[in-house]
């Protein structure tokens, strides 16, 4: 299975650091580039098999009103798409994590985080691969280091239900940290072999775009693809089942 997890930004397009000043007024207000950027955005998509996005708009003043999710699902060619909004500021703004698939999933839910403010969440997806249930969860942890810890006990404790799991998303936190130290602990998480710096993607020197499997799985490929359309690079693998040990009679 191959799999993606991108924070996309709007599909705002950021890729300097002077961006965050001069395209700001781009996070409440709509431009000309959204679709553009969309369109580029479903290229690089569209190879794989589950696309976990990030900082996606639900459709509102600043997308002209369009679901980026939805956009990118038909322009990329997914057959299935779930999203949570997780900030809801009306006509303004619509935050959400979303979750395209070639095929669609068994199960889908979308789940609170908690933390000092209300704004993050995780969507929790069944899929059926050589005929084992595999859950993926998407998510988008917080910026403060104390709610992230908190967001990640919450994750432990869904993560330990499943027998087989793969999570992803942008977690603000490179490994090492607090809260990655916790999943790695308390769950069967592991992390590639390989940990590629996503942030920021003009010149990439943090970790903080992650994919986590649990020991069943087996995490191949793991690279960031160099797409300067958001200011974080896409990460990308492939995730198939570990071979069981053959034991001698």
């Amino acid at each position: 299975m191959r799999i993606l997890t991108y924070n996309i930004q709007v599909a705002i397009g950021s890729c300097r650091y002077r961006h965050y000043l001069l395209h700001g007024w781009k996070h409440v207000m709509p431009h000309g580039q959204t679709l553009p950027n969309l369109d580029r955005i479903a290229e690089v998509i569209a190879p794989y098999d589950i696309v976990a996005l990030q900082e996606v708009d639900g459709g509102s003043l600043r997308t002209r009103f369009v679901n980026e999710t939805c956009y990118l699902a038909e322009e990329a060619g997914f057959g299935s798409w779930k999203s949570i909004v997780t900030r809801d500021h009306g006509i303004f703004a619509q935050h959400t994590n979303s979750l395209l698939s070639r095929t669609a999933p068994l199960r889908v839910e979308s789940h609170r985080l908690p933390g000092a403010m209300e704004g993050r969440g995780v969507l929790e997806a069944d899929f059926e691969i050589d005929g084992r249930v595999v859950t993926v969860f998407c998510t988008h942890l917080a910026l403060n280091c104390r709610a992230r810890l908190r967001q990640a006990h919450a994750l432990i404790r869904r993560i330990n239900r499943r027998e087989s799991a793969i999570l992803v998303g942008d977690f603000n936190c490179q490994p090492g940290s607090p809260a990655i130290r916790a999943l790695l602990a308390e769950t069967r998480l592991r992390p590639g072999r390989w940990l590629p710096a996503t942030y920021p993607s003009w010149r990439p020197r943090r970790v903080i775009d992650h994919i986590l499997a649990t020991d069943d799985l087996a995490i191949d490929h793991l690279e960031a693809t160099p797409a300067l359309l958001s200011d974080h690079l896409p990460l990308s693998a492939k995730v198939r089942l570990r071979q069981p040990v053959a034991v001698a009679a």
